[in-house]
């Protein structure tokens, strides 16, 4: 086991940078979609009448 971690150390260190940056993505892709949520709250939709405020 030991053995295959020292010849390949580049493979296992892309592995970790690959790991990382799919984690990142996936983190991006859930934000977008709370951020598009809250923006759906706060706009009213077009073919809603908008409240007066007084």
């Amino acid at each position: 086991m030991f053995d295959f971690l020292a010849d390949h150390q580049l493979y296992i260190v892309m592995l970790i940078v690959l790991l990382i940056w799919a984690g990142f993505v996936i983190y991006l892709f859930r934000l977008d979609g709370r951020i598009s949520k809250l923006e759906e709250m706060i706009q009213p939709k077009p073919d809603q009448p908008v409240a007066e405020k007084k």
